[in-house]
């Protein structure tokens, strides 16, 4: 059974409904809410919170989109009491009131949780908006001659493989294998990310450690001698700058690893500073690990003097790598839903505070970005990170959505028994439900992601080539920053996380050039359109196999068609496309079929489909 949502009013926090995306405690921001046609509403009010006491004022009509179907436009001015403000929309209707918050449309009272915010606080960098990230595991992607002709040695940990050795996949072995991929072999590969059409590198650690992801450090004041040292991370980010590709570090603020200078001086002195730095339960050898894991010792973030070390300052780790306009472009941290916090301990907006105070410092346009797999709602409201990775509202129910269900069942980051299979409508209720309550900027400044070096590959995961092609198009449509897992966009095959970790295969003749293609024109229909880029998300249409959304700007206005299977044609009014009769296909090969009210979308699948109306 198919679902139209033309009779539910729409609001979404982006641009094209609030006006001011940053502004300050005491300002009045006009808000808009989009009321179809359908929804005949007598009145619409405006609720927030100030001071812990619900607000209403009334909102007025300020436009009527063309034709009988046609939207009105309601606006209200949002009162903006503290440092984020919540609010939704109330709709007299003749049929009786109607709550519109971020979960959707209700007709019974809602909780304050799923309401629309805005934050007060700095936005996030503006060029994210026209960003194509690429993640590379740097000990897997390219391995430059230097590594063979002068390779640093790399310690007692590693296991030496050749670039074609399969990974192994005892995780214990795995994590051990050195491949010899190197940063000269990434900037000597720039070339083929400019092909795909990606513009950021977010490079796993680079830093000197006790195994091939690097998590371990054993320092955070240079690269890994092993990956070609300081020396080939300058180059590399100065030849990406060149190329107008940015590039983000991967630190770990939860713990270092057990062989970090900051480490071994809290284990000989119990008095020393480095002491207060970690968690001891009995000095010298019992202390918290990460998930009890005795190679990463856990961080305790109390300490002024760690955080100043490692976060506080231009000084600090955060600000010497960011420092000086040639070095990187932001953080992604990881572990960051756990940094800081231990049963009754929880400095953790302190710390993120702090990273942000440093960035401003030194480099204002910064991202940060946190590692997050589960509801990252209250850390979102705008004074840490600027966004997440967006695990739980995209890739769990891409996953679910497109996942092949003859296989084993899908697990991610830690969810036992698999994930549900869903369908188009559970999709759409998904999508809304883990996104309400957070900012639309934190949306929009998080990263997407089909996999990446800690899951399995979604070219294993997905049912089919088509299939993922279909996971293709919805990373490159959908709110966020796209994230591609270097290896995806020609087919690298993974059933877990170490496995998925394969070194790039660099015979053309192995990729899947169908998938390559679908990367690269997906892309650039992303960094072309401003809709894609800096556009609402507006739902028109599901059913169990599709769904069909919008998105907007005042400019643009584009339509999304996902399929995973052949299915009852979608069906939407003209006037929720503001169908005007002039339309062009960007992607996909189905027609829209359209008379004097209707717009029948095509029907066949797996497929995906991307149309333009001016």
């Amino acid at each position: 059974m198919s679902t139209s949502y033309g009779s539910q009013p729409h609001h979404d926090g982006s641009a094209q409904y609030v006006d001011d995306q940053a502004p300050s405690i005491g300002d009045r921001v006009p808000v808009r809410l989009r009321v179809p046609a359908g929804c005949a509403a007598d009145a619409v009010h405006l609720r927030t919170v100030i001071d812990a006491e619900p607000d209403f004022s009334d909102a007025a009509i300020i436009d009527n989109e063309p034709g009988i179907d046609g939207a009105t436009w309601w606006q209200a001015e949002l009162a903006i009491g503290g440092p984020t403000a919540s609010y939704r929309f109330l709709i007299e209707t003749a049929a009786g009131p109607q709550w519109v918050n971020g979960a959707g449309t209700w007709t019974r009272d809602v909780a304050d949780r799923d309401d629309f915010v805005l934050s007060t606080h700095a936005p996030p960098p503006d060029w994210l908006a026209e960003t194509v990230a690429y993640q590379v595991f740097p000990d897997r992607f390219a391995r430059s001659a230097a590594s063979f002709d002068d390779p640093a040695p790399a310690g007692d940990w590693a296991i030496e493989c050749a670039w074609d050795q399969p990974v192994a996949s005892d995780w214990t072995l795995a994590v051990r294998q050195l491949y010899r991929g190197d940063l000269v072999g990434v900037r000597e590969r720039l070339d083929h990310l400019e092909r795909l059409g990606v513009n950021l590198i977010y490079l796993t650690p680079y830093f000197p450690a006790g195994s091939s992801h690097r998590y371990d450090a054993v320092t955070f004041d240079h690269a890994d001698p092993v990956l070609g040292g300081d020396v080939a991370l300058s180059a590399l980010v100065d030849a990406a700058h060149a190329r107008n590709i940015r590039v983000i570090g991967d630190l770990t603020t939860n713990h270092s690893g057990n062989r970090h200078r900051w480490f071994e001086a809290a284990q000989a002195d119990a008095t020393s500073p480095e002491a207060s730095f970690y968690f001891f339960d009995d000095h010298p050898d019992e202390y918290v690990g990460w998930f009890n894991v005795s190679t990463l010792p856990k961080f305790d973030l109390r300490s002024t003097t760690l955080r100043h070390r490692l976060v506080d300052g231009p000084d600090s780790i955060v600000g010497r790598w960011l420092a000086n306009g040639d070095g990187l472009d932001g953080w992604r941290i990881d572990v960051g839903n756990m940094t800081g916090r231990l049963g009754p301990i929880d400095v953790n907006h302190d710390v993120f505070r702090d990273v942000r105070r440093t960035m401003a410092a030194v480099r204002p346009d910064a991202w940060l970005v946190g590692e997050h797999c589960h509801d990252a709602t209250a850390d979102l409201a705008g004074d840490g990170w600027h966004g997440v990775m967006a695990y739980t509202w995209f890739t769990r129910p891409v996953w679910s959505w497109l996942g092949d269900r003859n296989a084993e069942p899908l697990s991610i980051i830690g969810v036992p028994g698999g994930l549900p299979a869903i369908g188009g409508r559970e999709f759409v209720e998904t999508y809304r439900a883990l996104t309400a309550g957070v900012p639309w900027r934190s949306v929009a400044a998080s990263m997407t992601l089909l996999d990446s070096h800690d899951t399995a590959r979604f070219t294993s995961v997905s049912s089919s080539s088509a299939h993922h092609r279909v996971g293709v198009g919805l990373l490159m449509t959908m709110p966020g920053v796209p994230m591609v897992f270097a290896g995806d966009e020609v087919g690298v095959r993974g059933d877990t996380s170490d496995t998925g970790r394969q070194p790039f295969p660099w015979d053309a003749a192995t990729w899947d050039q169908e998938l390559f293609d679908a990367y690269r024109d997906l892309i650039a229909i992303r960094r072309g359109s401003e809709a894609l880029k800096r556009g609402g998300l507006r739902f028109v249409a599901d059913g169990p196999d599709a769904f069909a959304f919008v998105r907007e700007v005042a400019e643009e206005r584009v339509l999304v068609l996902a399929a995973r299977a052949p299915h009852a044609s979608l069906v939407v009014t003209r006037g929720d496309l503001g169908y005007a009769g002039a339309v062009e296909c960007l992607y996909g090969d189905g027609e829209l079929l359209v008379d004097s009210v209707e717009v029948t979308l095509p029907g066949h699948g797996p497929a995906f489909g991307v149309w333009r109306f001016q």
